[in-house]
């Protein structure tokens, strides 16, 4: 049986509080830019356990934030609609488009019942309609997609390889059946990436590798070099966008997380209150919140003009995403528990922390 409950504070294993930094500027206080600071420490995590060999691998809330999709257990694709319940019970099964493990899933920014699942173990992006069970679209790869990502008009798709490549699809009628139809770009396999987004305006992806200290903005879909600020030693391995666009957020295996300035490519500050490898960044709804996952049993929380740390949220297993609503203070992330002796076996982890679902 799965269940869906509150972290309990005796499972977890003690979290060291975040380090905290010289006191920011007045001026980029909440209180002096006339803004209520949420109350983070006023919540807890709620905890789905699914008993599991596995650990869920990615979970992505739709662009209208109803829905909140995990994959990574096995073929299965699980859709909740947290706002009437997380049991495991209550998830929608997309089934039928893979041949084995699903690991990464992405929404279509522009239509709520639109999303794609990916698997590097079969070599397919699906395409799905959450309105209806059977997938509309099932594109076989000659290479394993680690990552996926839509351009903000839905209408182009990238993704990474497990070999560090970057490819794309369009989507376009076919011209034989005039249907709309996701095809390989001929833009494919050129350029090295670990990690890769498309920008705000879609005019630009924005690339980072594991083993580049530096991040690469090229435009689309000429691919040119825009940008190459350095970042991190030792690799950069997460990006996330304000999405007010001021901000790029980036994380690195040397536990910091930098915050760019857009208009000038320059580091504006940066958060060294983590102790772990960085996994996953994720910006609130309204850019003022920065989530931080990382290789340790806990999120935190900073503020985005401050840097400093606002809450670290405790969880039952380090997760290799964090993903924030885009419209409420909540956030979801995922993983699997280890297995203790004398303690239950491991589960695969769906946890939300936040207020108003």
């Amino acid at each position: 049986m799965s269940s869906f409950a509150t972290t309990n504070g005796k499972e977890e294993e003690e979290i060291p509080p975040p380090q905290r930094p010289p006191s920011p500027p007045a001026h980029a206080t909440f209180a002096a830019r006339g803004l209520h600071a949420q109350n983070f420490p006023a919540h807890k995590p709620r905890d789905l356990r699914i008993p599991s060999p596995q650990a869920m691998t990615h979970v992505a809330w739709s662009c209208d934030g109803k829905r909140l999709a995990a994959v990574g257990i096995d073929k299965i694709t699980r859709i909740w609609t947290p706002e009437k319940s997380m049991e495991s019970r209550a998830a929608t099964h997309f089934s039928g488009g893979h041949s084995d493990d699903v690991d990464y899933v992405s929404w279509n920014p522009t239509h709520p019942e639109l999303f794609c699942t990916s698997s590097q173990k079969d070599r397919r992006i699906v395409f799905w309609d959450a309105r209806q069970s059977r997938y509309t679209q099932q594109v076989a790869l000659k290479v394993s997609p680690v990552q996926t990502n839509y351009s903000p008009d839905g209408k182009a798709l990238l993704y990474t390889s497990a070999g560090h490549q970057l490819f794309f699809m369009t989507c376009g009628k076919d011209s034989d059946t005039g249907k709309e139809q996701w095809q390989t770009s001929d833009k494919d396999g050129t350029i090295v990436a670990s990690t890769a987004m498309f920008n705000h305006a879609g005019d630009g992806v924005i690339m980072t590798h594991h083993s580049e200290h530096t991040l690469r903005i090229m435009d689309y879909p000429s691919l040119t070099l825009r940008e190459s600020p350095a970042a991190h030693v030792g690799g950069c391995v997460a990006v996330a966008l304000d999405p007010r666009g001021r901000y790029l957020a980036s994380g690195g295996y040397d536990s910091i997380v930098n915050m760019f300035d857009l208009s000038e490519w320059i580091c504006a500050r940066t958060i060294t209150s983590c102790e772990n490898a960085i996994n996953a960044l994720s910006f609130s709804y309204d850019g003022e919140y920065l989530a931080i996952a990382n290789t340790g049993t806990y999120i935190d929380i900073c503020a985005t003009e401050t840097g400093a740390p606002l809450h670290r949220v405790p969880a039952l297993a380090s997760s290799p995403t964090v993903t924030w609503h885009p419209s409420k203070y909540v956030f979801a992330y995922c993983g699997q528990t280890k297995l203790k002796e004398g303690g239950p076996p491991p589960a695969a982890v769906i946890s939300l922390f936040g207020g108003g679902i």
